[in-house]
């Protein structure tokens, strides 16, 4: 594409090839009148961690994006009888919850898979000639124009109308947006292996199921992904670190094994069946006040709401950005006003619901003070299952972005329309006025 041709269209650049930037990707090279970069500092695209939740938020917006077909149903777990997660006594094996999805349909019940398997089916759906790897961003700077200029590590330069951060939980773009929010260490730790299905099912008794084990202050998590693997992760709180750590550092199964001593036999028996673990220190921030910044930069996926796995829903949640984002960009473009505005209108529908999600986050906290009273295994556990593990969030996964931004536009879409009639009857007033 030429210069000339470039400076017609709306530049747009997207930091991240995460499912938030792949999302977008999607979305906005839909739009003719644009011209998309993607940019993401890996040398190649590959999914740290092990199981990602695919919850009826993320197959709705997987069908939205046009990428649902892309999953082979060979390459998720979904639970046979139809739950979408139980919590058990990590101390005793009792069966506490099982949360049933009888209200959701079935292309929209909750699987699990390997983070690759929704990478692979976003990534399908790209134009990779628009995606630049290897491309760590390291600043930004505004220009008199307004303009965006984009420096690399590499040296690679680019200048932008629209710059959409989608770089996660440490973003580069929201550190330059909002330079005083921090994000720190949350206390909590997870422990994250892959093993063989086999092994774990072999165990006597073993729900092949989406099992929480829970104990008052740890729990361990385990869920089969198909493909011949069984997914095991281990949070649990730990000795604050005031250091940045990579994401996924390599792990000693012994690091963690000793902290769940007092978990029933055949969770025991689970976690020896642990060869190659990964470490993930879990890093959270508070809540913006916007997610957007500078007239030209939007926040997408966890860059938007710096959190740390806390609904198991982050890439439904990318995806509900990128959506809202590419249609406010395209709602502005189609009334000839200025990306600007596109961006007020996707702040106006998505920071409210960030807002719900970290008033939840707030009550979880309420009921961590209530159960410091309690002292048994037992108590404590059942208290945060019956506090914590209700339907009172599950709006969340029930979601309907669709519904959601069309009353939006169509709201504001009323509003200017009367603000011009307004506008219209004050100058008519006022030349009357002066006869």
């Amino acid at each position: 594409m030429s210069t000339a041709d470039r400076n017609l269209k709306l530049r747009v650049a997207v930091i991240g090839a995460g499912p938030a930037g792949l999302g977008a990707a999607i979305e906005f090279q839909k739009l003719p009148f644009v011209d998309l970069r993607i940019y993401e500092q890996a040398k190649e695209l590959r999914e740290v961690g092990a199981g990602i939740s695919i919850q009826r938020n993320t197959w709705r917006m997987l069908d939205i994006l046009g990428v649902y077909d892309n999953i082979d149903r060979d390459t998720i777990f979904s639970a046979a009888d139809g739950h979408s997660v139980q919590h058990r006594n990590g101390r005793t094996g009792e069966l506490l919850l099982s949360n049933g999805q009888d209200d959701t349909p079935p292309r929209q019940k909750h699987a699990r898979a390997l983070r690759s398997v929704l990478q692979q089916a976003l990534l399908t759906a790209v134009d990779q000639t628009k995606l630049r790897l290897s491309s760590r961003l390291v600043e930004i700077s505004e220009l008199p124009n307004k303009a965006l200029s984009l420096r690399f590590a590499d040296g690679h330069a680019d200048e932008v109308d629209l710059l959409i951060g989608a770089d996660g939980v440490r973003s580069v773009v929201r550190k330059f947006s909002f330079p005083e929010h921090q994000i720190s260490y949350t206390g909590t730790t997870a422990f994250r292996a892959l093993v063989n299905a086999n092994d774990i099912l072999s165990i006597p008794n073993f729900p092949d199921a989406v099992t929480f084990w829970h104990g008052p202050t740890r729990w361990v998590y385990t869920c089969n992904l198909n493909g011949g693997n069984y997914e095991i992760t281990a949070r649990t709180d730990l000795p604050e670190t005031r250091k940045t750590v990579s994401w996924g550092q390599d792990a000693r199964p012994d690091e963690f094994r000793v902290l769940y001593k007092d978990f029933a036999p055949i969770i025991q028996e689970v976690l020896s069946k642990i060869g190659e673990v990964k470490k993930f220190p879990l890093f959270a921030g508070p809540r913006l006040s916007k997610v957007i910044s500078h007239g030209s930069i939007a926040l997408i996926g966890d860059a938007s709401h710096p959190l740390s796995g806390a609904f198991g829903a982050g890439a439904g949640f990318a995806l509900e950005d990128a959506y809202v984002l590419a249609g406010a960009v395209q709602w502005a473009h189609d009334r000839d006003i200025p990306v600007s505005r596109a961006l007020d209108l996707y702040d106006k529908v998505r920071s409210p619901h960030y807002k719900d999600m970290y008033d939840i986050l707030d009550g979880f906290k309420r009921s961590d003070i209530s159960t410091k009273g309690l002292s048994s295994f037992d108590e404590i556990v059942l208290a945060n299952i019956q506090n914590k593990w209700t339907d009172d969030h599950h709006w969340l996964y029930h979601y309907d972005v669709q519904d959601v931004w069309k009353k939006a536009y169509e709201e504001e879409d009323a509003r200017r329309g009367r603000k011009r009639h307004d506008t219209k009857h004050v100058k008519h007033v006022n030349v009357s006025s002066h006869l």
